[in-house]
């Protein structure tokens, strides 16, 4: 959507950037999971970290994924709304600002914002866990523990007025992109 000329607030960025070594949550993380979530660098140990939110122990990971989101969530809100305010404050508010959020719907209700508009991007099973496998180097199980942590897809498609459909060529994808990009904007200029 940056290529179609939204202003894009990614919160993955958020989080990597707010768990990196130096910030503000990498003392919070060592006091709630020890030295072990932390590299020697001083980042957040997404590989150790992982394992234990995404664990077949389900009470204990359940566990440590609501104490990890206790302590990111909050800041990643205050970042993400800092972001808002400084690109209305640049662009006024003939902008589209998304905020890329990969688990809406597990946070929806906690978020501080409330949207003009909700797009996901949704996929079949099979080929989410091919592309994690592809692209994040996970395997089978692992990709389809992270797939069963998250909300059905029919909740996402509850909150949601647009559905891309992921599992088309990347071009297709980009041609529902630049329409709905369209769309927002004519819906901009009637206000």
């Amino acid at each position: 959507m940056a290529e179609a000329g939204a202003q894009v607030i990614d919160y993955d960025k958020l989080a990597h950037d707010l768990s990196g070594p130096g910030s503000p949550a990498i003392e919070l993380i060592r006091m709630a999971f020890g030295n072990k979530a932390i590299t020697e660098q001083g980042a957040l140990d997404r590989v150790w970290m992982a394992a234990h939110v995404f664990a077949a122990n389900g009470k204990q990971a359940v566990r440590s994924r609501h104490v990890l989101e206790s302590i990111l969530h909050p800041l990643i809100y205050r970042a993400a709304s800092e972001s808002e305010r400084q690109i209305l404050g640049r662009f006024g508010d003939n902008v589209v600002i998304v905020h890329d959020i990969p688990l809406l719907t597990e946070v929806y209700d906690e978020l501080p914002f409330r949207f003009d508009h909700i797009a996901t991007v949704e996929a079949p099973v099979a080929l989410r866990v091919e592309r994690m496998m592809r692209t994040r180097g996970m395997s089978r199980a692992q990709a389809l523990a992270r797939i069963a942590s998250q909300t059905d897809d029919r909740w996402r498609e509850r909150i949601s007025d647009v559905i891309i459909d992921g599992s088309t060529s990347i071009e297709q994808m980009f041609e529902q992109v630049d329409s709905l990009m369209s769309s927002w904007r004519r819906e901009m200029e009637g206000k």
